[in-house]
């Protein structure tokens, strides 16, 4: 491993992304400690260290920077929910749906309507905080800090999605999975730090269970099925091109960790309107927190639909029967056009079901350890499930694109 990253090391291109990547998270962590103007930001932390909840989750996302009230307070939530609102709009109308279509010019005017809509979310985030706190008596703003605070909050979210958009531009990996990635890891030193502090129990067995999670994830992002495929000889201008045989591979979680992101995004939804309607705050302290029930089965509930959603828009069996045939190719025993489509996509939904099934029960994982096995919240929250989950994805999808660059220059691989 050490000498495939020294290798990377010397090729000048991966070595300025990889440089540029670091730069654009040492600014985001910089960020992350840079208060909100006439913010009291050790009050506001003892509000959510009281609170707990929903708001330890959103504050793990946003990488602590919730608990400081810093410029990237929202983190980059706003706009992955941004991006769900989008995605799934394009399913039911029609003119989003035809934009696809049209390539890239289509996808930028799409991503366009997603950072519009990320500004409007952020600003009803951010207001509905700056409220919230105002009413919990943690914030002392007038009208004029009000407008401020909501201002500089929402121009932070947008600066970060501004930032993920470089980074997978310029740098290493999906710049908005990276930022999440990062605020992630920021939170390993406090769950080390409460899983030392814990119970006996909790100090012998954590480690192995962490373990097993981070073994079982990586297992299931990288199995696939290889649906074998057969390739005819035919007439390529004078010359015959000869056939031969190759395979489609499957992934049982081809979603990646996306579902798992997009599952936290809107859960975090309900948090914020609760800042509106103050009714609604007591139903969400009684029953939808982490560790309830009907939360977790809302999470899991929306983990699957997720997978499947998100699997459909990678993967278009019409579409991928439609270039086998173009190309002389055949799954043995299947019939080219309609019959091929068909039973890829039969592979695919009874392939996606084990992959979501288990996203979902890893990701509720460190909620019953809470409830049941008597774990902190912090090192459970920080070293398990979720948290895992987004983690080893990201770090695997990144390696992976950095095998695929050092390919390109003939290197050995690391992933094998």
């Amino acid at each position: 491993m050490f000498s495939w990253l020294a290798n990377a090391w010397r090729v000048p291109e991966i070595r300025r992304r990889l440089l540029f990547t670091a730069l654009v998270l040492a600014l985001y962590r910089l960020g992350s400690w840079l208060p909100a103007p006439g913010v009291d930001a050790a009050a506001i932390d003892q509000y959510l260290s009281r609170a707990g909840g929903v708001f330890s989750l959103l504050n793990l996302f946003s990488g602590g920077a919730l608990s400081q009230f810093s410029v990237f307070a929202l983190g980059i939530m706003p706009y992955v929910t941004a991006s769900i609102i989008v995605q799934l709009l394009t399913v039911v109308i029609p003119q989003l749906s035809e934009l696809q279509k049209e390539g890239e010019s289509g996808y930028a005017r799409i991503n366009q309507y997603t950072r519009y809509l990320t500004v409007v979310l952020a600003a009803a985030q951010a207001l509905g905080y700056a409220f919230l706190f105002r009413s919990q008596g943690v914030l002392q703003a007038n009208a004029g800090r009000m407008v401020l605070i909501i201002v500089t909050l929402t121009v932070g979210t947008v600066l970060l999605m501004w930032m993920g958009e470089q980074i997978t531009k310029r740098g290493i990996g999906n710049g908005i999975s990276i930022l999440i990635f990062a605020s992630i890891l920021t939170g390993l030193p406090l769950g080390i730090s409460a899983w030392w502090n814990g119970g006996p129990m909790e100090r012998i067995f954590f480690p192995l269970i962490a373990l097993a999670i981070v073994a079982a994830v990586v297992f299931v992002q990288e199995g696939q099925r290889r649906i074998p495929i057969q390739y005819a000889k035919r007439m390529v201008g004078r010359r015959m091109t000869s056939g031969g045989s190759t395979y489609l591979p499957l992934r049982v979680n081809m979603a990646g960790v996306i579902p798992v992101i997009f599952a936290a995004a809107l859960l975090a939804f309900p948090a914020t309107v609760a800042t509106y309607i103050p009714s609604t705050q007591v139903f969400i302290n009684d029953y939808f927190q982490p560790s309830d029930w009907l939360y977790l089965g809302v999470e899991a509930g929306l983990i699957v639909l997720f997978c499947y959603f998100y699997t459909a828009v990678q993967f278009n069996p019409v579409e991928q029967a439609d270039n086998l045939r173009k190309h002389g190719g055949y799954i043995p025993g299947i019939r080219p056009g309609p019959p091929t489509a068909q039973y890829l996509d039969r592979v695919l939904t009874r392939l996606t079901l084990p992959g979501s099934l288990f996203l979902a029960t890893v990701a509720i994982l460190p909620s019953l350890f809470i409830r049941y096995g008597g774990f902190s919240q912090a090192s459970a929250g920080a070293l398990g499930g979720t948290s895992v989950l987004i983690a080893v994805g990201v770090a695997l999808d990144t390696m992976r694109q950095m095998e695929s660059q050092m390919m390109m220059r003939n290197y050995e691989g690391f992933l094998r």
